[in-house]
């Protein structure tokens, strides 16, 4: 069985985007993007929702993209994408699988697959409904050292106390901080 994995970049007040999805306050950086590749060689299937899936599908794809961060846009291209709509009617972007049924029924399914495990990326909606239903199996969080003021919080207030266990932390030179939980079940 596979893990859904959530992976998010966040600011110290817990903000994943600032106000008209701005993210230019991301610390990226060539250990960061060691770091993504790392991740994603990790992973045969990406998740988005389908605001994340157009931010994406305009970037990984096209020149800015392939010629900005080569490694990183293979990768992205080429792995299986699962995309979660009720809007959407197509999906161009290359091995890319629009779902369109229950969202937590489709997930349920892709986990119970062979392979390696499964990251959420964004998807802030998307990925409070699968924690509402405790399918996420591990929270990976990038707090950059930011406080934004206002913005998108990655955690909505939906879901009942879910009491999280650290497994490791990562420190980047920039001073990004990766923390690594998983639920207590």
């Amino acid at each position: 069985m596979r893990n859904a994995i959530l992976f998010n970049l966040i600011t110290l007040d817990g903000f994943f985007e600032g106000p008209g999805n701005d993210i230019t306050w991301h610390q990226v950086d060539d250990e960061f993007n060691e770091f993504a590749i790392e991740q994603l060689n990790s992973t045969d299937g990406l998740i988005f929702g389908r605001v994340t899936y157009q931010l994406m599908a305009n970037i990984w794809p096209t020149p800015a993209g392939l010629d900005g961060e080569p490694a990183t846009a293979k990768l992205m291209n080429s792995l299986p994408k699962y995309v979660f709509s009720r809007t959407l009617t197509k999906v161009d972007w290359n091995n890319t699988s629009l779902m369109k049924g229950d969202a937590v029924k489709e997930l349920t399914k892709l986990k119970k697959g062979n392979g390696k495990d499964l990251f959420i990326f964004g998807s802030a909606e998307l990925s409070s409904t699968f924690i509402r239903h405790g399918l996420i199996d591990e929270f990976r969080l990038l707090v950059n050292p930011i406080l934004l003021g206002s913005g998108i919080p990655l955690f909505k207030d939906d879901h009942e106390l879910i009491k999280l266990r650290l497994l490791k932390t990562r420190t980047f030179r920039n001073g990004n901080v990766l923390l690594y939980y998983q639920p207590s079940r």
